[in-house]
């Protein structure tokens, strides 16, 4: 029997799962214990995590490292409260993380990171930027910028950026996921995956050596994306085998049915307070 090596707990996201005083919003935070350091990834959208995080117990000032998925406002807005609390650590994230990201959803309007680069660092932010997958713990590593490979993976066309005062579909280079290295595969642990779900797998493949994946989590942005789309991941989803399948946040309400229905036991809401261990033991 392989005994549990990662525990993942949802500190931030639209729901909540249990009636422990949470509170939910629009984003995503979650804490991967491994290796023996703790990780924070991403913030959620307005500091709700600190709260969040007494209620379930978990003590936000042991945090070794906190880990930037993409420069969303949605990811990044509690990331001032939690540097306030935690103080000087280190926080990785891509180059293009605080780059002019818009959305035309509704009307035009900026959904970057709300505060300043030097902001953040006066609260404590020792920022590793870098482009590359890096292994920041023992079988932990940072996919890097993500290689853009499939041919239905399209991104997202509300989303644009600013460039030399010129307006740009977005290409959103700065998304990166989290690849945990388990004794029954890889756990990927997904911000929004703006760089395609496939892709993303296929990355962690190719960085890690291990191509046994055991489970992911996350945010998959299947939701908005075109039904051809859906239904290609879906089936590649299927090829992999998951035995633990865990989307939440951009996912979508609707496409969280559908996963769920597809993927039977293998498939868990991740809400607000959830906690999961894995591997899961028979």
């Amino acid at each position: 029997m392989n005994e549990p090596v990662l525990k993942i707990t949802v500190l931030c996201e639209n729901n909540v799962g249990v009636p422990l005083g949470l509170v939910g919003e629009w984003g995503l935070a979650m804490l991967v214990e491994t290796a023996g350091m703790k990780i924070l990834f991403d913030t959620g959208e307005q500091g709700y995590l600190l709260a969040n995080a007494v209620n379930l117990g978990v003590d936000l000032k042991s945090v070794d490292t906190l880990v930037m998925s993409h420069g969303h406002y949605d990811h990044t807005g509690g990331m001032r409260a939690f540097l306030h609390l935690r103080g000087q650590l280190p926080v990785y994230a891509h180059p293009d993380f605080f780059i002019s990201h818009y959305s035309s959803l509704n009307k035009p309007h900026y959904i970057g990171v709300p505060f300043c680069k030097e902001e953040l660092e006066s609260s404590g932010a020792e920022f590793i930027f870098t482009h590359e997958p890096r292994e920041i713990a023992p079988g932990v590593w940072i996919s890097g910028e993500v290689p853009r490979k499939t041919d239905f993976e399209k991104g997202d066309s509300r989303l644009f950026c600013l460039e030399n005062g010129k307006t740009l579909l977005d290409p959103l280079h700065d998304d990166l996921s989290l690849y945990c290295i388990t004794p029954k595969g890889l756990v990927i642990i997904l911000g929004c995956a703006h760089a395609g779900l496939v892709n993303i797998v296929k990355q962690a493949q190719k960085v890690t050596g291990v191509n046994q994946v055991y489970g992911i989590i996350g945010g998959t942005h299947l939701g908005p994306t075109p039904v051809a789309q859906q239904e290609a991941t879906i089936a590649f989803l299927q090829s992999l085998k998951l035995q633990f399948l865990a989307p939440n946040h951009c996912t979508g309400l609707p496409m969280m049915a559908r996963l769920a229905g597809v993927f039977g036991p293998s498939f868990r809401f991740a809400p607000v307070g959830s906690s999961f261990t894995l591997p899961i033991n028979d």
